[in-house]
Parts: C-alpha cells; sequence; structure tokens
C-alpha cells in the first residue's frame, strides 16, 4: 500500500503543476532527450534571464494537471521524456527562446504548447516565435503613433520659417 506521505506530496505536486497551467499565458511542452548538462544548462540561464520557469516533469504529473486545469488535447503530447516552460509574462518569449534554441540544437524538440488556455501544435508555436517580442509591437505602434505628429510639426516649422523669410524681405 502506497504511504500516504508519498501521495500528499504528489497530490501537492498536481496542485502546484495545476496552479501554474492555469496562471501561465504561455507554456511550451519539450523533449530534451540527448541534451547533455551544459546545454540544459543554457538553455535553463536564458530562460530565467526572461522570467521563465523551465521544470522537467513527470508525464502522469502533467496528465493530472491538465485534466484538473481542463485543457484537454494535452495528453497525446506528454510522452518521453519532458520538460514544461511556464511563461505567465511575454506570450512570445518561451516560443521564440525555445525555437531558437531548438535550431541550434536539434535534440531539444519542441512538441506543443498552451497559449491563453488553448493547446496548440508545433506550428503554432512557430508562428508565435516569429513574431515580434512585445517591445517590438510597442516600438511599431508607437512609430506609427508619432507619425502625424511629427509631420504636423516640420509643416508648422516649415510656414514659421517661410514667414520669417518674407517678413525679413
Amino acid at each position: 500500500m502506497a504511504n500516504a506521505k508519498i501521495i500528499a506530496e504528489k497530490e501537492q505536486a498536481v496542485s502546484v503543476v495545476t496552479e501554474k497551467l492555469k496562471n501561465s499565458s504561455c507554456t511550451i511542452i519539450t523533449d530534451y532527450r540527448g541534451l547533455n548538462v551544459a546545454q540544459v544548462t543554457q538553455l535553463r540561464k536564458t530562460l530565467r534571464e526572461a522570467g521563465i520557469e523551465f521544470t522537467v516533469l513527470k508525464n502522469s504529473l502533467a496528465r493530472r494537471a491538465s485534466a484538473n486545469a481542463e485543457l484537454s488535447g494535452l495528453d497525446e503530447y506528454l510522452t518521453g521524456p519532458t520538460a514544461i516552460a511556464f511563461s505567465s509574462g511575454d506570450i512570445v518569449a518561451p516560443a521564440k527562446i525555445l525555437t531558437e534554441f531548438a535550431k541550434k540544437n536539434d535534440k531539444l524538440n519542441v512538441k506543443a504548447g498552451i497559449v491563453e488556455g488553448r493547446v496548440v501544435g508545433y506550428d503554432q508555436i512557430k508562428a508565435l516565435a516569429d513574431l515580434p517580442s512585445k517591445e517590438g509591437l510597442l516600438s511599431m505602434l508607437l512609430s506609427v503613433l508619432q507619425a502625424p505628429v511629427r509631420n504636423f510639426a516640420l509643416a508648422v516649422k516649415a510656414v514659421a520659417e517661410k514667414q520669417e523669410g518674407g517678413a525679413e524681405a
């Protein structure tokens, strides 16, 4: 018979993962088989600097947590060695970091993800990774918003310079 303490620890672990699945804006499931310790350490460091948690999980725990979080369709991706990246902030950052790392290290395999509560496949994660970052999008928006004001200021300055030139003559 299973030890009550071990069962309680596993239930606690499942509830923690369930909360992470519910609260993260982007979760990416990977297969890390074949990566050496140095590569995994570098990947964790890069993800940690971006505020992303990267955890190796047992598939049985992840399946129970996904069932508790009411995420259907995730079980098919929970096979083999599984590591999951949880991001509660930027949606694009984990996709970008993991797909870039996978390009350089063919041993890392991005399987699927959860974006804002929806289970998505590799193709959607790849498309997400190709988007500009949040800061890039904000700078593009700011540039678009500033253009009319900048053009108006230049027109006013040109009119003022023309009037000053006419007044001197």
